[in-house]
């Protein structure tokens, strides 16, 4: 499923308990993450499924929404309600959407 960087970030105003995950690799996440996200990289991921809880949706963020789609998909595979964010954080930058 999608969500937009308008959507998410309008339900992380209002306390969402969506899991943001970020799964850019460390040199991109440097340049700036939406707070509260975990990074795990796209390539660590299953691996590290452990790390997240699965009672809460996981919205997986990338540069343009491309590495997003493959993560929400294996999380979906693990059981897990996922999201993609489309546009990535070019999109979230574009919007003027703070990056920490």
């Amino acid at each position: 499923m999608d969500i937009t960087v308008t959507e998410l970030n309008e339900q992380l105003q209002k306390g969402s308990d969506a899991q943001v995950v970020d799964v850019r690799e460390a040199d991109e996440v440097a340049s700036g993450m939406i707070a509260g996200a975990r990074h795990i990289p796209l390539a660590q991921l299953t691996a590290r499924l452990g790390e997240l809880d699965k009672t809460r949706p996981v919205v997986a963020v990338c540069r343009s929404g491309r590495r997003s789609a493959a993560a929400a998909d294996q999380l979906a595979a693990a059981g897990f309600t996922s999201y993609t964010m489309t546009g990535g954080m070019l999109d979230w930058s574009a919007a003027g959407l703070p990056a920490g």
